[in-house]
């Protein structure tokens, strides 16, 4: 159902970025659905900041419990939560955060047939993910059924970031045409990386959400926090793409 006002409440909470956007766009936000694959690392402040500000359903999708080794990087969760399901956790806090989001948690893996599934249900997808295999799935799902996918990947002090609208841009795919070998040990990071990566994510969702700003589109957001450097690569659109080559939506 569409809304077509805010609450008192919901002006209040909103009021400072009400000062930069208008009620229209908050609303553009409260009638808008964002599913979050991975629920770690880079989902944690993604799924936070959404909440916080105002969208109107998070999708969580994680398989994974609550690990002692999580909670350097991982900041919805606390020492109280190990062993427990991440997206039950994840889903429990955020709806104490801002109860007027809805949040529907889902304990999976990513399949194809489970990305069949949500991604059409969604406006926008974003990948929070720690492994390849899974992204090319909801790389594949995403340009199918014309949704924008915002990415990020992190590793150790390294980050990157590019949103994805099919048919206009590069997809996952055109970047990283073969699948990497999968890693053997668990991914060095450094437990800020995941943090800035994530929101400015989340900052992808909201700018998709209201049309506004400069979107990260034929471009590869590259972070290196140790030398703290921000560069962006530029990213093409691969004709001979498996998953994108044949499409185009103007």
């Amino acid at each position: 159902m569409v809304s077509l006002q805010l609450s008192r409440e919901e002006v209040d909470r909103y009021d400072r970025q009400l000062r930069v956007w208008s009620v229209e766009d908050q609303l553009k936000l409260k009638n808008s659905s964002v599913l979050v694959v991975g629920v770690g690392g880079l989902g944690s402040p993604v799924a936070v900041y959404l909440t916080a500000i105002g969208v109107g359903k998070l999708v969580l999708v994680d398989e994974g419990v609550v690990e002692l080794s999580n909670l350097n990087r991982q900041v919805l969760y606390s020492v109280d939560d190990i062993g427990k399901p991440k997206v039950e956790v994840a889903a429990s806090k955020l709806r104490r955060l801002n109860p007027n989001v809805e949040i529907v948690p889902i304990k999976a893996r990513l399949t194809e047939e489970l990305a069949e599934k949500l991604v059409p249900q969604v406006n926008v997808v974003v990948d929070a993910l720690d492994n390849w295999e899974t992204r090319f799935i909801l790389n594949k799902v995403c340009v199918k059924y014309r949704k924008p996918l915002v990415h990020g990947g992190v590793e150790a002090w390294y980050g990157q970031a590019m949103t994805i609208i099919p048919g206009k841009t590069p997809c996952l795919q055109c970047l990283v045409p073969v699948m990497p070998k999968p890693r053997e040990t668990p991914i060095p990071i450094v437990p800020t990386t995941p943090g800035i990566i994530g929101l400015i994510e989340a900052n992808e969702v909201v700018k998709l959400i209201l049309g506004k700003g400069n979107l990260l589109i034929n471009k590869l957001l590259v972070y290196d926090g140790l030398h703290g450097e921000f560069t962006t690569v530029k990213v093409s659109r691969n004709p001979n793409c498996p998953v994108c080559g044949n499409i185009n939506v103007g």
